[in-house]
């Protein structure tokens, strides 16, 4: 009561803050910002010590006073009171909006509490298929999306180059053999996920000083709000050519998808220390001192050889402490890894463990779960984490009863004592943003929700208005279809569009991890475009009505092919025929829908590309990056044997009619009227060479 007290008491005070030389914050900054100046002189904040994070919201005569124990907890009070009063939502198709006139007013005193300090954010992937060719003001309204959402410890991978260019320089190497190292700026991840080396490079000394300076801009954006950026670590990897070139010992990990991956220096190397202790100068350098470090050695099927992973582990984490003795090292647990033999001995509170795919596929210690680890992580404290999203492709995806579930079975169990927290890790972003809110909403609930209700105030503050029942019902839809996929339904991600597929009968999937059979009736989805149209206005809404008619369109695709299949497979090729017209008829539909916006059309992708670079060359090679990486991926091998191509297939503008069609009218037409077989690999190596000329 007495802190309560004393809350009201600050907020009534709100007014007089204006007139005595009230001094702007960071966290003011951020209101203004994304309420177009509108919440000046109008929202305040205070700063209050709390054991847990906090935040309240009051309502003070005509202004809003928001208290919190630090910036991204007064953040989280800002984006309730958006939300759930104002009925503004922030999201990436509508980042800053402005209040209304008359600031409206909650009825009583809001609060929010967390004993979660973590809230994690981003994959390595994610800086790959979503934000290679980011600028600081895309970056700036994505610090600021992140701290309403109370984010504070974001992984950031940016300028990484310039790191390594600088180590690579005190080793000896030559500028061109640093280049022939460095990846293009569409596979960095990759490459600093000990993946590959080169690939999609060189890079200009012009683009590696731009996104040096450009991460510095992100640090210290990130830091004066109080969000830790998760830095790259050194967990051992170096060029191929380090061994003959340094003397290194180092092991040979294999390939990656056909790819040589980078080498890993062995963790009794003499030398290990000192290149270590290079690389975290270097970083701090740039970028300072870390309180938390990513490194994950071994990633996806590397082969750790001859490497001692206890003596690897625990190398690793000394090196990462005699940089900054209070950091954390950051893991992913992916696969197999973290390696049990490789964690085992490590000091308890000196790691943070990922269960990167918790909402499928959880490692903490689910019993149920396909990937059970009866121990969880041994002790290691770790983040309940949603992946979602695979390869950046488009379609509407979630799993919102299995998240929710998920995450109370974890509170409950044994080793809720070790869970420090949520966080997405999504390969790529700016889609379902729904899963987001629901995902971020729950350290701060006390409860488990009853996700209806929890759906419509959602609605409420995506739109503006309270949905209509039409609204609702088509939510209703999307809610018993596409957002809630079986856990154990075989593909990875969203329910692939098959239009993007290379084509053929009897599809089962567009990328050769996922999946395209659908696991509802596609007349579900189809409903809920009808029950939406014309239910609301803005640009949430445009979005929204736009993404579920693709959707529609897609699973009608789907359904198609299918019937297509079944007709050539009893031999009645004129009926398949006649279809196939209804396929390209309904392509042609899609790619008009989505030419509508630039942020569902391929050109968005390319300019962007285009845009980031100030140099001929590596404004070319962007583009190439950008273009490569939606189709192709790789070279032959990675594409064709591996299976890279489509996996980050895009059901965009643009790239639908361009490519998709002329690959499916190329198929028809040997199917059906004996025309040549159609080289796909070529067609869309000619559709990257004419976007390269384009753009």
């Amino acid at each position: 009561m007495k802190l309560r007290n004393r809350l009201v008491a600050l907020a009534l005070s709100a007014v007089q803050l204006a007139g005595f030389g009230y001094t702007t914050s960071a966290i003011d900054s951020l209101a203004w910002r994304v309420t177009e100046g509108t919440a000046k002189d109008r929202i305040f904040f205070t700063t209050l010590q709390s054991p847990v994070d906090f935040y309240e919201v009051i309502p003070c005569g005509n202004t809003v006073m928001i208290n919190g124990n630090n910036a991204v907890s007064q953040a989280v009070g800002l984006n309730r009171y958006l939300k759930d009063v104002a009925r503004i939502h922030i999201s990436w198709n509508n980042l800053t909006q402005p209040l209304p006139e008359v600031l409206p007013m909650p009825d009583s005193v809001m609060r929010g509490s967390t004993d979660l300090p973590y809230r994690y954010y981003l994959n390595y992937c994610t800086f790959s298929y979503s934000m290679p060719f980011w600028d600081e003001d895309r970056w700036m309204k994505e610090i600021d999306w992140m701290a309403l959402h109370g984010i504070n410890m974001p992984l950031d991978i940016v300028g990484s180059e310039a790191v390594w260019s600088n180590v690579l320089r005190r080793l000896g190497y030559s500028p061109d053999e640093i280049k022939e190292f460095l990846p293009g700026p569409a596979f960095t991840a990759w490459w600093l996920m000990n993946n590959l080396e080169g690939w999609g490079g060189p890079m200009t000394d012009q683009w590696i000083e731009q996104q040096a300076k450009l991460n510095k801009a992100i640090i210290a954006r990130m830091k004066s709000l109080g969000i830790s950026p998760v830095l790259p670590g050194y967990s051992g990897m170096v060029p191929r050519t380090a061994g003959k070139k340094l003397g290194l010992d180092i092991a040979d990990p294999g390939r990656w998808c056909e790819f040589p991956r980078p080498a890993f220096q062995m963790p009794d190397d003499p030398s290990f220390s000192r290149l270590a202790g290079i690389y975290y100068e270097e970083l701090a350098k740039l970028y300072g001192p870390a309180r938390y470090y990513s490194m994950d050695p071994f990633h996806e099927g590397g082969t750790p050889g001859e490497v001692d992973l206890a003596k690897a582990g625990k190398t690793i984490m000394a090196e990462m402490k005699k940089a900054s003795p209070e950091a954390r090292w950051v893991i992913q647990c992916w696969g197999g890894n973290p390696q049990r033999d490789m964690i085992r001995d490590l000091d308890r509170g000196d790691m943070v463990v990922l269960d990167l795919y918790s909402e499928k596929t959880p490692q903490w210690g689910d019993e149920t779960s396909s990937m059970y680890r009866p121990d969880g992580f041994m002790g290691h404290d770790w983040i309940y984490c949603m992946l979602l999203n695979f390869g950046g492709n488009v379609g509407m995806h979630g799993r919102m009863d299995a998240l929710v579930d998920g995450f109370f079975k974890a509170r409950d169990s044994k080793f809720a004592q070790t869970l420090k927290g949520v966080g997405a890790t999504p390969e790529g972003i700016e889609n379902n943003p729904v899963m987001y809110e629901l995902l971020y909403d729950l350290p701060w609930m006390e409860s488990k929700p009853e996700l209806h209700a929890w759906l419509k105030n959602y609605l409420h503050a995506r739109y503006g208005t309270e949905p209509s029942d039409s609204l609702s019902n088509a939510w209703s839809n999307l809610y018993a279809t596409v957002y809630n996929a079986p856990v154990d339904y075989e593909g990875q991600g969203s329910v692939e569009s098959i239009i993007c597929a290379r084509p053929d009968w009897n599809l089962k999937r567009t990328s050769t991890w996922g999946a395209s059979t659908l696991f509802y009736s596609p007349s579900l989805t189809a409903r809920a475009a009808e029950l939406m149209k014309g239910q609301g206005k803005g640009n949430n809404f445009d979005y929204d009505y736009a993404d579920v008619a693709r959707q529609a369109n897609a699973d009608e695709a789907n359904r198609l092919l299918q019937a297509m299949s079944a007709l050539m497979n009893r031999g009645q090729k004129d009926e398949a025929e006649k279809l196939s017209h209804r396929f390209l008829d309904l392509i042609d539909r899609q790619d008009s829908l989505l030419a509508l916006r630039e942020d569902t059309d391929v050109r968005g992708w390319l300019s962007k590309a285009a845009a980031s670079a100030t140099e001929p060359v590596q404004k070319e090679r962007n583009v190439l990056n950008a273009a490569q990486l939606i189709t192709v991926w790789g070279d032959s091998a990675a594409a064709n044997v591996a299976g890279l191509h489509e996996y980050s297939h895009r059901e965009w503008g643009g790239i639908t009619g361009d490519l998709y069609k002329k690959r499916w009218q190329a198929f028809f037409d040997h199917q059906f009227r004996n025309g040549p077989k159609p080289d796909y690999y070529r067609m869309e190596l000619d559709w990257i060479d004419r976007m390269r000329k384009k753009y």
